[in-house]
């Protein structure tokens, strides 16, 4: 059993145990017709997440967002915020950074699938003004270590839960933001 192996297992269990009701998971064709549309590839564990847990509705607070299906997809929600992104203003939306939860008030979990490890990051729109890129900050260095937090309720989401910022009590900006955001 692999370190993913073992991680996916803890989410499942803690799946099952938290969610009211779990979605079937998405099928490979799901997977491959997502990665059709997007115009690019999802990281190993964001995939297996979606094929061997459930087609979202388990995860943090709000839950991941379904990856197939009708309504709101992270496919849905990916071509809507581009397509905002680049019509009649500055972008706010990087290429391949793909909005899997929402958390409310325009704020946003995404996987940065460019990232070899999946960077997660953080789309904190709130009070920035027309300076997209001081909007991202990086929640967690991979999805496993996101995933991780989530399962030992360490989050900064949680009530109780230490914050993972710097010393100031920050969340680190994400430095490639502004050069992404230009692309």
């Amino acid at each position: 059993m692999t370190d993913s192996d073992d991680l996916l297992r803890r989410v499942s269990a803690k799946a099952g145990a938290t969610a009211e009701h779990l979605p079937p998971p998405a099928t490979a064709e799901d997977v491959a017709q997502a990665e059709r549309i997007l115009g690019f590839r999802l990281p190993p564990v964001l995939t297996r997440l979606y094929r061997e847990v459930a087609n979202g509705g388990f995860g943090p607070d709000y839950q991941l967002l379904p990856l197939a299906g009708e309504g709101r997809t992270v496919v849905t929600e990916y071509r809507e915020a581009r397509e905002t992104s680049g019509s009649g203003g500055d972008a706010h939306w990087p290429a391949d950074v793909l909005p899997v939860l929402d958390w409310g008030c325009g704020m946003y979990a995404a996987v940065d699938c460019r990232s070899p490890e999946g960077a997660v990051l953080l789309f904190e729109p709130n009070g920035i003004g027309d300076d997209w890129h001081h909007a991202w900050y990086v929640d967690s260095e991979s999805l496993t270590d996101w995933l991780e937090t989530w399962l030992s309720e360490t989050g900064w989401y949680e009530e109780d839960a230490d914050e993972d910022a710097d010393e100031d009590g920050e969340m680190r900006p994400w430095e490639s933001a502004q050069q992404r955001l230009a692309e």
